[in-house]
Order: structure tokens, then C-alpha cells, then sequence
């Protein structure tokens, strides 16, 4: 099972922690000499590399899960308007849809449990299936009958509306439950835990050393905490809102 964010980043701040005092205690065992002149610059040189390279992966991996996150966000907005544009659609159509739009405040609910996973079992709802949802009231809007081409042209239009429903929520139950991959993130804590291990074998240690690099490995831990959040648009701290759905259609 894979470990919360929250987890991973507390378990990223000890492991770096650990590689920090590890660091303070291999100085205070190694020569002199092995600290300065050329080594020190060495050493010097390829923290700064794996530090550079570090930003880097930080930096990208930042870029991608906020961009997921905006796509996402933009996905239920398109979402909501569509279950409003429909239900409006409906409602021109006259009373034979009254059984539809009832359908589709029913189908509203389930799609959103089966989105909202985490939410729904914390309201103590019923799991939903992601992959077997549909949305019912499609197949009652093909069974219409209209009677006037005004209401011929209201069924074809949301039909399109229904597909364009369709479409969307696959595309949103088809994402991972975590869009960050767990190598980038083992790879990204062991350089982390060399770059201060190296910070504490430059520096004899002392209370403004710890405290400095305290807070710099708290940073780093945090960090690595929001693009873990951002990964998890359906769950978390930072997720989705979904009141923009639970908002779309109002009461019958």
C-alpha cells in the first residue's frame, strides 16, 4: 500500500535528518586533511552538481502535477456546466423530461462518490465502483419521443450534451490515484540525503548549524509534501473541490 503524502514527507525528513547527522558524526572521525584544499573543493563542486540536479527534479516535477491539477480543476468546471446546460435542455423540453432530470440529480450524486472516493466513505456512503458508473439518464434522454421539432431539436442537442458528460467523466475516473512516480521520489530523497550529508561534514557543528539546516531539511521535506498533494487531486488536503457539481443542479 502505497504511503500517504504526508507520511512520505515525514519519512523523507527523518531519512534526510539521519544522513545529516551521520554527516556531523563521519567529521568528526576523518583527518583534517580529507576537508580541505582540493577535497574540500571537490566535494564542494559535486554538491553543488547534485543540488543543481535536485532543483531540477524539484522543479519539474513541481511544473507537472500543477498542470495535472489545473487540467483536472478545468475537467469538473467543464463538467458542472454541462450537467447545468443539460438540465436547462430538459427543462425547455417540456414535462415528459421530468423523470430524466430527476434521474440526472441521482446519477450527479453517484458520479460524484465515485470521484470523491475518500469523501463518500468519510459521510458513510457506500463505495462506488469508478469503472462501472454510468450515466443513466443518457439512455432516457434517446428514448424521448418529441412531438414538435422544438423538442426534436432539444433532444439532439442534449444528446451531444449527454456524450460530451460521458466523455468528461471518463477522462477524469481513467487518472491514477497518484500521478507522481515513486522512483523520482526515492531518487530525490537519497540526494537529498547526500547534499546534507555533505553540509554537515563541511562545518564543525554548532546550534546555528543545526538550527540553519533544521529548517532547510524541513523545506525540503515540505516541498516534496505539495507536489505529493498536487499528484492527488481526488484526495488530500489540496484536492478538487466538488461543490461546483454539487451546485450545478438545484433542487426539483
Amino acid at each position: 500500500m502505497p504511503l500517504s503524502p504526508i507520511a512520505t514527507a515525514v519519512l523523507a525528513f527523518v531519512l534526510i535528518l539521519v544522513g545529516t547527522v551521520v554527516g556531523t558524526l563521519v567529521r568528526a572521525k576523518m583527518p583534517e586533511h580529507h576537508l580541505t584544499g582540493d577535497s574540500k573543493e571537490v566535494i564542494r563542486l559535486a554538491t553543488a552538481l547534485v543540488a543543481t540536479l535536485t532543483g531540477l527534479v524539484l522543479a519539474l516535477m513541481f511544473a507537472a502535477t500543477r498542470t495535472s491539477f489545473e487540467h483536472t480543476s478545468s475537467a469538473v468546471s467543464r463538467l458542472a456546466v454541462e450537467f447545468s446546460e443539460l438540465d436547462e435542455m430538459l427543462e425547455d423540453y417540456g414535462p415528459d423530461a421530468a423523470p430524466i432530470r430527476r434521474q440526472l440529480r441521482t446519477d450527479m450524486g453517484t458520479l460524484i462518490d465515485s470521484i470523491w472516493q475518500d469523501d463518500a466513505a468519510a459521510a458513510g456512503r457506500p463505495p462506488v465502483a469508478r469503472k462501472s458508473h454510468g450515466v443513466g439518464a443518457l439512455s432516457m434522454i434517446r428514448e424521448l419521443q418529441p412531438r414538435t421539432t422544438v423538442q426534436t431539436s432539444i433532444q439532439a442537442r442534449a444528446l451531444q450534451i449527454s456524450t460530451d458528460i460521458s466523455q468528461t467523466r471518463l477522462s477524469l475516473l481513467a487518472q491514477p490515484p497518484d500521478s507522481v512516480s515513486t522512483p523520482f521520489i526515492v531518487v530525490l530523497v537519497l540526494w537529498l540525503m547526500f547534499i546534507f550529508t555533505t553540509f554537515a561534514m563541511s562545518s564543525k557543528p554548532n546550534v546555528t548549524l543545526a538550527v540553519v539546516l533544521g529548517i532547510c531539511i524541513l523545506s525540503a521535506s515540505g516541498a516534496l509534501y505539495l507536489i505529493l498533494e498536487l499528484g492527488l487531486p481526488f484526495g488530500g488536503l489540496m484536492q478538487v473541490s466538488n461543490d461546483s457539481l454539487r451546485g450545478a443542479l438545484t433542487p426539483l
